[in-house]
């Protein structure tokens, strides 16, 4: 029977370029290493290796099982090495980069149950609206938002950037809930832009896309001063589902206009093509994809 040790034997003497050598490097006697190539040429019926006593060379028939050989055994190593870093427990330092909005709603909040589950790991948290080149900054992840370009970075999707319309029960019992998005343009609207006015959201439905125009007395380029100010009772807000939805929860804000919902893009997770993924990071995302599925919409939606 095939002994796939012997097949280790024959490719460290290759690579080695002599049975001392080799010998050496698996911490065997030399004798051992002989004994084991000529029980691998016997198991598969042809010389391997041509040896004297100055030089060691491989036939054609050896080098090409070296080639097939050699691509199994990294195949098996890389499994060992994936298996111990399954087993092994995340250490270490990790740098995220993440827009600001996103980190202040979400990402803090796992970063904090992260470090609380791996006490032997560090987290440096950049919350940036600039999306940073991650290799010239030493990030290891980052989340983006939107549409991504083309680039080198591995990119693993989320979820999608699902937004919804809420309002504080106050500013309800005080203004009504609209019906239909048409009514929207009788209701005060928090923009999230430069302007309060001449601002138009476009909602999916039961009756496909509609575009509706809405205007009010605040507006602010960065989200979490949206979702504050909806919780404040200045009007109706977009905001995404994962902010949206503890405030929900606790009373703060009610959801109006049920059947309709917004879609800014997906939100992704990258990092650099030719960095390995640790365990550390891998932990990571993991949490992060899980809480993220937990609070989405059939699974799959997430803000």
């Amino acid at each position: 029977m095939l002994d796939l040790n012997d097949i280790l034997v024959f490719a460290r003497v290759v690579e080695a370029g002599s049975f001392t050598a080799a010998a050496r490097l698996l911490g065997m006697p030399k004798t051992t290493v002989s004994r084991r190539i000529a029980a691998l040429e016997r198991e598969v019926g042809v010389r391997l290796l041509q040896r004297t006593t100055r030089s060691l060379n491989m036939t054609d028939a050896g080098r090409h099982y070296y080639e097939q050989s050699s691509q199994a055994l990294r195949t098996i190593e890389d499994a060992n090495l994936r298996l111990a870093e399954a087993r092994a427990e995340p250490s270490g330092t990790m740098r995220i980069s993440a827009p600001v909005g996103f980190g202040d709603y979400f990402l803090t909040g796992a970063v904090f149950d992260f470090l609380a589950s791996h006490p032997k790991t560090k987290v440096e948290l950049h919350l940036t609206d600039e999306k940073l080149n991650l290799v010239e900054h030493g990030i290891d992840l980052a989340f983006r938002t939107g549409i991504l370009p083309d680039s080198t970075l591995i990119a693993r999707k989320l979820g999608s950037a699902l937004r919804i319309l809420c309002a504080s029960p106050d500013y309800l019992a005080r203004c009504g809930e609209p019906e239909r998005p048409a009514d929207l343009a009788h209701h005060l609207c928090i923009v999230a832009g430069p302007l309060t006015d001449n601002a138009h959201w476009l909602l999916k439905g039961p009756h496909g896309e509609e575009t509706v125009a809405v205007a009010g007395r605040f507006a602010a380029n960065e989200m979490q001063a949206v979702f504050a100010a909806a919780i404040a009772g200045f009007g109706v807000a977009l905001l995404p589902h994962a902010m949206a939805a503890p405030a929900i929860g606790d009373g703060r804000l009610r959801r109006v206009l049920d059947d309709y919902t917004s879609l800014s893009g997906g939100l992704y997770v990258v990092y650099p093509s030719s960095r390995h993924l640790s365990p550390l990071v891998k932990a990571f995302i993991e949490l992060a994809t899980s809480r993220i599925n937990a609070i989405g919409i059939d699974g799959n939606e997430a803000g």
